[in-house]
């Protein structure tokens, strides 16, 4: 063989499989989760139910309250929320089965599904998160 033809071939062992990993989807326990907990109301493209349950994809509420999003998927939640511009009052269960991981998985696969753009949240915060509002359930 020659050398050229080794040379390419060491190229193509060492760089494809790093090329591939970067089309891993990194979420895919989050969207599994997702698909398993979520997706039944939210949608399967998080397009949610017009008018009764509110959209997660493009969805202005995921931005702005970030920080509850944990609190939410573990407690759910009630009472009158904005969408988009649309109000939403049906009330959400809460999966408080799931893990701090888990919910770090599902929010960061929400956060960057189906074009949503929202910042990575990290476990710890949303560690934080939970221990805040476990804290203020407490009262």
């Amino acid at each position: 063989m020659k050398k050229s033809n080794l040379a390419y071939l060491l190229w193509l062992a060492l760089f494809i499989p790093f090329g591939y990993t970067c089309q891993v989807n990194t979420y895919e326990q989050g969207q599994i989760l997702y698909q398993n907990f979520c997706a039944n109301c939210h949608g399967d493209e998080g397009e949610g139910l017009v008018g009764i349950i509110p959209p997660l994809a493009g969805a202005d509420f995921l931005g702005l309250y970030s920080e509850q999003l944990p609190c939410i998927i573990r407690y759910g939640m009630s009472g009158e929320i904005t969408v988009n511009g649309r109000t939403y009052d049906t009330e959400m269960a809460g999966i408080p089965k799931l893990t701090e991981f888990e919910i770090t998985n599902v929010i960061n696969y929400i956060n960057t599904a189906w074009g949503n753009d929202f910042e990575i949240v990290k476990h710890l915060d949303v560690r934080r998160a939970l221990e805040a509002c476990e804290a203020e359930r407490r009262k």
